[in-house]
């Protein structure tokens, strides 16, 4: 354990075992413009975190750290430690690949790949090997739809294009394809944003079926929203984490004036 995780655990007293995904100190810097600001925090495990704010806070650029989506971008850095379960997941030992079904992100935009419905499931089981055949792959598919709260709608056109789903729909298609890989973090990026009221509805009571057994950790614009599915909320402004807590404390009795601000509209 390093330092900063055993001070951490000093500090607050929760035990490992109950904090999935722990930052200390991380910054993302795009070229010369700093987006992120020594941002230290911790997420419950099977827990569903919020992270709220203006557009441009920092709060997706955070998000993106978990499954390393930064490494992408070019002349992206981001500096402090990020633990997984423990482990740093900056560290060269890594394999970002690996992480990245440890860790999977559904997107604001749903984002079916122009395949079958089947095939969108069964495609990340299959790259990363955790197939042999057509009956496991079968398996996980109708496993990954049911847990998706897709499968009813689906399941006799199975071959048809995931493309061809309503939005709702489709955005629980891409819940199901992150499912297919086991992962322990599901990363949601506004993934409500384009739907209508019924569908993120739908898509609320499946993030509630899914805290069981994943820590969640959503991007949202919606007070609300935040409110209605997350028992853990943090507060992102200019860059900084401002404050994080319990949901209800956040929302009720914040402890800084800008977090009061923008849950009251006075900016935002």
């Amino acid at each position: 354990m390093s330092q900063a995780l055993a001070d951490r655990t000093a500090r607050t007293g929760v035990p490992d075992d109950d904090i999935a995904v722990s930052g200390r100190d991380i910054s993302v810097f795009y070229g010369e413009k700093q987006a992120l600001f020594d941002v230290d925090i911790d997420i419950p495990r099977q827990q569903v975190t919020s992270l709220i704010g203006p557009s441009g806070c920092g709060k997706s650029t955070f998000l993106r750290c978990i499954n390393r989506m930064n490494d992408t971008i070019p002349g992206c850095r981001v500096t402090g430690e990020l633990f997984l379960d423990g482990e740093d997941i900056n560290s060269p030992r890594i394999d970002v690949v690996q992480l990245r079904a440890r860790v999977g992100m559904v997107f604001q935009k749903p984002n079916p790949f122009p395949k079958s419905i089947y095939d969108n499931v069964a495609y990340g089981p299959r790259i990363h090997g955790l197939v042999k055949n057509r009956g496991e792959a079968d398996e996980i598919v109708e496993r990954s739809l049911e847990k998706a709260g897709l499968l009813k709608e689906v399941k006799d056109r199975l071959q048809e294009p995931g493309t061809g789903l309503s939005g709702g729909q489709q955005q629980r298609l891409c819940i199901a394809r992150a499912l297919a890989v086991g992962p322990e973090v599901l990363l949601m990026d506004e993934p409500c944003s384009a739907l209508d009221p019924i569908a993120t509805a739908r898509i609320e009571e499946l993030i509630e079926e899914l805290k069981a057994n994943y820590t969640i950790i959503i991007v949202t614009h919606s007070m609300q929203q935040a409110a209605r599915v997350s028992q853990k909320t943090a507060f992102f402004h200019l860059g900084q984490l401002v404050e994080a807590g319990l949901t209800e404390r956040i929302f009720t009795s914040p402890e800084d004036e800008r977090t009061q601000g923008y849950i009251t509209g006075r900016f935002g």
